[in-house]
């Protein structure tokens, strides 16, 4: 699912020959960086209360990254960057990476696998 979001991130581009909405694709490598780092790869710790400051920065970093990859593409409409299709076509593309977190998130709570 995550290829399919890449590939539609540069359908967005090749479609409007315009690759500003490349510039939310750096997003999309940020997600996942907090939970690498403070997180020990695993999801859990972004569903508990109990935390620290490394834990709370984690959380704030995983947020603000996701919020990140919706406002790039209104941002770059409202600039007349983009056309309307490439940040719909945005929007499909975060959807499909979205759920592909919570994908991964919900085979790292099953212990059996």
């Amino acid at each position: 699912m995550f290829s399919s979001s890449i590939l539609l991130q540069i359908l967005a581009c090749a479609l409007y020959n315009n690759w500003w909405p490349m510039l939310s694709a750096l997003m999309y490598v940020l997600v996942p960086m907090p939970c690498l780092f403070f997180g020990g790869g695993s999801t859990q710790f972004l569903i508990t209360r109990d935390g620290g400051g490394w834990i709370d920065a984690a959380k704030f970093l995983t947020g603000a990254s996701a919020v990140g990859s919706i406002a790039i593409p209104i941002i770059l409409r409202h600039a007349d960057l983009i056309n309307t299709g490439a940040m719909f076509i945005e929007f499909t593309s975060f959807f499909i990476f979205a759920m592909t977190v919570l994908c991964f998130h919900r085979a790292s709570l099953d212990d059996e696998w």
